[in-house]
C-alpha cells in the first residue's frame, strides 16, 4: 500500500508540475503575441528596401506564428495576397524607397510567381527601384526577377536558361514484384492520374497533353526573359536549346543579368540608391514584417465587404485535419458564414486545387451555388484549378485564371488494390469468407473483383464524370457536346482555357476582386478574407487532439527530413483513402521545372 500511495502521489505531482509549465507556457505565448501587436506600428518604419526572398515557399493565406516571441520565425508569414497587397501599399509608401529581390532555389508554382512578378511590375510604375540578386538562381526565380531594374549574380553562382522539363514516375514495376494487384476504373482519355499505376511510362494522349501546356509556360516565361534582356522570344529559345548558358559569364555576354556581383557590392549599391554612408546600416525591411503592419484593408465610407474564401490543397471529406486542406465540412462551415452575413455583398473564390474526393466536391458545389443564389461569386484561379479544383469553380459568375495556371483535368478515377497474391505469397495469409449476398463483400481487396463487379466500377465512374460535364456545361452555358470534346481529363493553361470557355479572363486575384465589386455595384469596398488566417499554436494544438503524440512528432521528423518529399509521402499514403473511391484528381505529383 505504501508503495501505491508513493507512485500515486508522484504521478500528481508530475501532472500537477506539468500542467503549472503550459499555462507558463501559453501565457509567455500570449505576452509574445501582445507584444507583437504593441510593436505593430514601429514595423512600417523600420527600413526603406523592401526585402522579398523568392525562395521561401510562398501559400495562399497568411500564417500567424506565437513562437515568434521565442525567436522563431516571424511573427506573421505572409501569403500571396498578403504580399501583393502590401507591394502595391509599398509602391505609395514614402518611407519605401525600392525593392530588393533574393534570388535562389525556389518551389513555388508558375503561377504563383506570375502573380508576383505582376504585382512587381505594377510597382515600377512608381519609378521606385527594383534589384534582384542571387548565387544559384533557377528559372522560376529569374522569371519574377525578370521585372527588375537589376538582376546581379554571384562571380562563383549559376543561374539556369536550359528549357522545361516535367517527370513522372511510375509503379508498376514495384507493383508487380510485390504482387500488388491495382485495378483501375477512369473515364476521360487524358485522364492520366492512374498511369502510375498501370503503366511504366506516359501514354501518348497524357505525353501530347503534358507537351501542350508545358510550352504554353515555357512561352510565358520566354517572353518574360526576353524582356529583360532586350532579345525575341525565339533567341531566348535558341540559347536554351545551345545551351549557350553555363557560367556565370556567360549570363554576363547573353545580358541574362546586368553584372557579376558579390553580396557587399550589391549593399554598397543599396547605400548609393537610398543615400546612406559606407558604413552606415542598409534599412530592411522583410515582406513579412511589412504585410502585417499593411495588412488591414479599412476603406473609408465603404459601400460593402467583398470576402475573399482561400481554397488552397488537396479536397477531402470531412474535418480539416492538415494544413493547406480543403475539407468539405470545414470549407462549407465558412461558406456560411459568408452567405448568411448581409455586410458582405460579393465573393472572391481563390482556388488553388488539383482536386481530390468526388464526394467532398460536389458537397462544397452545392454550398456555392447556394452563395451564388444570395451574392455574386467570382473565381480566382491559382497554381491549379483542376479536376476537383475546376469542378468547385465551375458554376462561377465568372472564373480567372493567370496564365500560367494549370486547369481543366474534367474526368474521374477510382482504384481498388487487390492484396491476395501478395499476402498469401509472401506472409503465407490467406482468406475465406460467409456471405448471404452477392456484393456483401464488395467492393474487396482481399480478392480480384468480378466482371460484373468490374462493370459496376466503371458504371459508378462513367456516371460521375457525367455528372461533372453537366454541371461545366450548365454553369459555362456550353452546348455538352464541346464540354466532353474538351473535357476528357485533360489539363490546360490558362491561357488555353480562354480559348475553350473555361474560363472568363485572365488576371490575378486583383482582377478578381474589381470585377466582384462589379457585380455588387460597390464603388468602394473592405476585402475580408475566410477562414481566419491560420495559427501554428492552433494548427499544433489541433495535431495533438486528432494524433497521438509520437505520430505527430513522426509526421513532422519525416517533413524535417525529406523536404518537399514530403508531397510523394503524402500522395502513397492518401492511396488508403483513395481505394474503391471516386476521384477528381490531378495527374500523380506533375511539376514543370
Amino acid at each position: 500500500m505504501k508503495e501505491f500511495f508513493r507512485s500515486f502521489f508522484a504521478s500528481l505531482l508530475a501532472i500537477v508540475v506539468s500542467s503549472v509549465l503550459f499555462v507558463v507556457f501559453i501565457v509567455m505565448i500570449i505576452v509574445g503575441v501582445a507584444k507583437s501587436v504593441t510593436e505593430k506600428d514601429d514595423k512600417k518604419a523600420v527600413g526603406d528596401i523592401l526585402t522579398i526572398d523568392v525562395s521561401k515557399r510562398i501559400n495562399e493565406q497568411g500564417e500567424t506564428n506565437p513562437f515568434a516571441a521565442f525567436g522563431e520565425g516571424a511573427a506573421y508569414k505572409a501569403g500571396l495576397y498578403d504580399i501583393t497587397k502590401a507591394i502595391n501599399y509599398a509602391k505609395y509608401d514614402d518611407d519605401i524607397k525600392g525593392i530588393y529581390l533574393k534570388l535562389g532555389s525556389t518551389s513555388n508554382g508558375w503561377a504563383i510567381l506570375q502573380e508576383l512578378r505582376g504585382a512587381l511590375s505594377d510597382f515600377k510604375e512608381s519609378g521606385k527601384f527594383i534589384y534582384s540578386y542571387g548565387e544559384n538562381i533557377t528559372q522560376g526565380a529569374y522569371f519574377a526577377a525578370t521585372v527588375s531594374d537589376s538582376i546581379f549574380l554571384n562571380p562563383a553562382g549559376s543561374i539556369d536558361l536550359k528549357g522545361f522539363a516535367t517527370v513522372l514516375a511510375f509503379f508498376k514495376g514495384t507493383l508487380d514484384k510485390l504482387e500488388l494487384e491495382p485495378e483501375i476504373f477512369y473515364a476521360g482519355r487524358f485522364k492520366s492520374a492512374t498511369e502510375p499505376f498501370r503503366s511504366d511510362r506516359m501514354s501518348e494522349p497524357n505525353r501530347i497533353q503534358i507537351k501542350a501546356f508545358q510550352d504554353g509556360m515555357w512561352d510565358q516565361f520566354a517572353e518574360a526573359a526576353a524582356s529583360y534582356m532586350h532579345i525575341s522570344k525565339d533567341t531566348v529559345h535558341q540559347l536554351a536549346v545551345a545551351g549557350a548558358i553555363q557560367f556565370p559569364t556567360d549570363a554576363l555576354k547573353y545580358n541574362m543579368i546586368a553584372g557579376l556581383r558579390y553580396q557587399d557590392e550589391i549593399e554598397q549599391l543599396l547605400r548609393k540608391k537610398t543615400g546612406r554612408g559606407e558604413k552606415e546600416k542598409l534599412g530592411f525591411v522583410a515582406i513579412n514584417d511589412y504585410a502585417d503592419a499593411v495588412k488591414s484593408d479599412i476603406v473609408a465610407g465603404a459601400e460593402g465587404r467583398v470576402a475573399v474564401l482561400f481554397a488552397e490543397g488537396e479536397i477531402t471529406d470531412g474535418e480539416q485535419t492538415e494544413d493547406r486542406e480543403i475539407a468539405s465540412k470545414t470549407l462549407c462551415e465558412e461558406i456560411r458564414k459568408i452567405r448568411l452575413n448581409d455586410k458582405i455583398k460579393a465573393v472572391v473564390l481563390r482556388v488553388n486545387s488539383p482536386g481530390g474526393s468526388a464526394q467532398a466536391s460536389e458537397v462544397i458545389l452545392r454550398e456555392l451555388k447556394l452563395l451564388k443564389e444570395a451574392k455574386p461569386l467570382i473565381v480566382s484561379m491559382g497554381n491549379y484549378a483542376a479536376s476537383g479544383g475546376y469542378y468547385i469553380a465551375s458554376n462561377a459568375d465568372s472564373i480567372f485564371a493567370l496564365p500560367n495556371t494549370i486547369t481543366g483535368s474534367i474526368g474521374v478515377f477510382g482504384m481498388l488494390f487487390n492484396i491476395d497474391k501478395m499476402v498469401k505469397n509472401k506472409f503465407g495469409v490467406t482468406f475465406d469468407e460467409v456471405k448471404n449476398t452477392p456484393y456483401a463483400d464488395f467492393p474487396s481487396t482481399t480478392r480480384a473483383l468480378t466482371p460484373d463487379e468490374g462493370l459496376r466500377m466503371q458504371r459508378s465512374i462513367d456516371t460521375i464524370y457525367a455528372q461533372f460535364k453537366g454541371h461545366v456545361a450548365h454553369g459555362r452555358k456550353l452546348p455538352t457536346d464541346l464540354v466532353d470534346s474538351i473535357a476528357q481529363g485533360r489539363v490546360w493553361t490558362g491561357v488555353d482555357a480562354l480559348e475553350i470557355g473555361l474560363v472568363d479572363g485572365l488576371g490575378g486575384l486583383d482582377r478578381a476582386l474589381e470585377s466582384a465589386a462589379a457585380m455588387a455595384k460597390l464603388k468602394s469596398y473592405k476585402v475580408v478574407t475566410y477562414p481566419e488566417p491560420t495559427d501554428k499554436l492552433s494548427t499544433f494544438m489541433k495535431k495533438l487532439n486528432a494524433n497521438t503524440e509520437t505520430k505527430a512528432a513522426l509526421k513532422a521528423a519525416i517533413r524535417e527530413e525529406v523536404g518537399d518529399g514530403y508531397d510523394w509521402y503524402k500522395k502513397l499514403k492518401g492511396l488508403q483513402n483513395m481505394n474503391g473511391r471516386a476521384m477528381m484528381a490531378m495527374p500523380f505529383i506533375m511539376t514543370v521545372q
